[in-house]
């Protein structure tokens, strides 16, 4: 089916199953899951948009100011998508959204006066993606393996961490693809702080890179960690067991097995490896798709596992960390951020051989 009609059909089957009259999506994610990969931010870091979509069970309606109009037009193609465009001044408020909804039942992906808040609805219904979702995230995700293998070839010592994430910013930008988690720690930094933002250090041995990049909506995750010198021997054995623990994640990430019982999986191999509260000083990853994670999984998270969606699982222990994007096949899963060259681990679970990025050592 059309991805763009398979789309308004689940919106139509949400709206029977709430028994609601009519759907606000204002989030960017959402935004772009169902106009199948248009942009509605200005600012990359604002989670609501310039532009709403308010689907009525038998109207789908855009509504936005002047300014962003004549783009979402000529550039996005959203009339030529069937959406009917109601367009005010930038300097005038609006009741636009009420006066088309009307008194029926409202829901909404954000908080909105009288409205059901279905925000944990529209995410997972943004993880299962479509055979067209599917092909788009490849390419991203190939994307943005480009950009961090580039980036990371291209640092050296003495480069402060500004300079090294300015570096990342520009291979992602330079190849379509917005870096809206650009995270560098150099050093001592890699030992300190989980969600280093980069700050004027200067690299000397040690430099992690994480990057979410977003393209069409869609966003891939992906860290790698570089070494000018032989490896620590303390930091070699964090590097093997952070291995084998995503290699556990990798391996349980399939259809139908509770997110909750994979992760309890994972955390039995941290408690084994001898690190067992290092998974409560991090979440641990979960289903990707137009969000870095729709949801992160919890020990309460009763959600399974489909075929279709993507997933980011990110151990660590103090000083190392491991995270690619997977993709969960019929048959097996596709490590979509495998950057060919780089070294890697071999884990054995369960007789089969799952690979796992290594440290990057410079010599």
């Amino acid at each position: 089916m059309d991805e763009f009609k398979q789309k308004q059909e689940w919106i139509h089957e949400l709206l029977a199953e709430r028994k609601l009259d009519a759907l606000l999506l204002h989030r960017v994610s959402s935004f772009a899951w169902a106009t199948c990969g248009a942009s509605s931010y200005v600012n990359t870091a604002a989670s609501a948009g310039e532009a709403m979509l308010l689907i009525t069970r038998s109207e789908s309606h855009l509504i936005t100011n002047n300014i962003e109009a004549t783009r979402l037009e000529h550039e996005e193609k959203l009339i030529d998508q069937g959406w009917e465009f109601h367009v005010m001044p930038w300097y005038e408020a609006s009741d636009l959204v009420e006066k088309l909804a009307g008194k029926g039942r409202l829901g909404a992906d954000v908080p909105f006066p009288g409205a059901v808040n279905l925000s944990g609805e529209m995410a997972r219904v943004r993880a299962n993606l479509s055979p067209q979702e599917i092909e788009r995230f490849r390419a991203l995700a190939k994307g943005c393996a480009e950009a961090m293998n580039s980036a990371i070839h291209n640092i050296k010592p003495g480069q402060s961490e500004y300079q090294i994430a300015a570096i990342l910013a520009q291979e992602a930008n330079s190849r379509g693809i917005q870096s809206i988690v650009n995270l560098v720690a150099t050093d001592e930094r890699v030992y300190q702080f989980r969600h280093p933002l980069p700050t004027d250090k200067k690299l000397d041995r040690y430099a992690m890179l994480v990057l979410c990049g977003r393209r069409w909506g869609l966003v891939s995750s992906i860290t790698r960690l570089i070494h000018f010198g032989p490896l620590p021997e303390e930091l070699q054995r964090k590097a093997d067991v952070v291995a084998k623990i995503d290699a556990v994640f990798i391996d349980s990430t399939r259809p139908d097995r509770k997110l909750s019982d994979i992760l309890q999986e994972a955390i039995t191999a941290y408690q084994e490896a001898g690190y067992p509260d290092e998974w409560k000083l991090h979440h641990q990853g979960g289903p990707g798709g137009y969000e870095p994670r729709e949801w992160v999984v919890t020990p309460n998270t009763e959600d399974r596992v489909r075929k279709g969606q993507v997933y980011a699982w990110n151990p660590s222990i103090r000083g190392t960390k491991s995270e690619d994007t997977i993709l969960v096949g019929k048959s097996g899963n596709e490590i979509l951020t495998k950057i060919d060259s780089w070294p890697r681990k071999e884990v054995e679970i369960l007789g089969e051989i799952i690979e796992r990025p290594a440290i990057l050592e410079i010599n």
